[in-house]
């Protein structure tokens, strides 16, 4: 498959960093993960919300003393042509990754040590089940003034491996964060709605969790288009437990339904009406079926 890589579009053999390189030796770098999906005349191809991944990824990199090599539409515009110089006309993930490729040693951040490349691999389902058994994971989130949460450091991903590994060697799917306050924070790469009463109700992105993009994007749709009620506040480990409806989202995850928390049965133990609905309406928008929100989606083949 083709990659850019520093510059330039190259086969994937040829991107490679040295055993030296900063990111392979601290970790130090940041990412992004961009969903484009197939659409029903089985060609076109719609990328979701690409310039809110591309802000994103820029505040990482500001954050991180780490520097893009341009501005947000030629980003956009680098994602769209790999997707066409790969033939892509099916779902796919795209990962732009901004690494530090200093050889120096000392973990140390640099804007002019910073390159950028962007890879793509085909991706159906990221969990590849109806609904999922998630755990409290022993291991806490790591705080926003530790590692900056907002961001998405490759670095921080240790902890939530740490914390998937725990959840899976239980016999669990998935890992729930809490803060070192005991609130809930996210998965391991999912963000947690819960729904109460009819209502939906999500920890607010100072509980030391990502800045979602798919997050925004369910609470835009839950309220503007499904009339729902959305609700931002910390949320107790027991809360999970006497939940109505409970889901994890993201990028990779889309909406994935939990059956289950610590052995627990949420709700009715499957997928809720609720979660259903945003699932349907969701999975219309990111295929193109939803007229007004195409201004959502980047088409690959134009």
């Amino acid at each position: 498959m083709v990659t850019y890589f520093d510059g330039k579009f190259v086969d994937d053999a040829e991107a490679t960093v040295s055993v030296r390189a900063r990111a392979v030796n601290y970790g130090l770098g940041c990412f992004g993960g961009v969903r484009g999906y197939l659409a029903d005349d089985g060609q076109q191809v719609h990328v979701f919300r690409v310039p809110e991944h591309m802000a994103r990824l820029q505040h990482s990199a500001k954050v991180l003393y780490m520097r893009l090599p341009a501005e947000q539409s030629v980003l956009c515009g680098l994602i769209t042509e790999l997707l066409r110089r790969n033939e892509v006309h099916h779902d796919v993930y795209v990962r732009p990754l901004l690494i530090n490729n200093s050889n120096k040693l000392a973990p140390v951040m640099r804007e002019e040590d910073s390159l950028l490349t962007i890879f793509c691999l085909p991706l159906q389902r990221y969990i590849d089940k109806d609904a999922i058994d998630v755990c409290v994971s022993s291991w806490r989130r790591v705080s926003d003034n530790a590692i900056p949460a907002r961001t998405k450091p490759t670095g921080l991903y240790l902890n939530s491996a740490l914390a998937r590994r725990e959840a899976h060697d239980n016999g669990f799917d998935e890992a729930i964060f809490l803060t070192e306050y005991g609130k809930v924070s996210e998965g391991s790469a999912e963000h947690v709605f819960i729904v109460r009463d009819g209502v939906l109700i999500t920890p607010p992105s100072t509980e030391d969790n990502l800045d979602g993009i798919t997050r925004r994007s369910l609470i835009t749709l839950a309220t503007e288009d499904l009339g729902l009620t959305v609700i931002e506040r910390p949320i107790g480990r027991t809360e999970l437990y006497v939940a109505d409806e409970m889901y994890l989202c993201g990028t990779g995850a889309e909406i994935t339904p939990v059956r289950s928390v610590d052995r627990r049965v949420v709700g009715q133990g499957g997928v809720g009406p609720l979660t259903a609905r945003l699932q349907k309406h969701f999975g219309d928008v990111v295929r193109g079926r939803v007229p007004e929100r195409r201004s959502w989606l980047t088409s690959v083949w134009v």
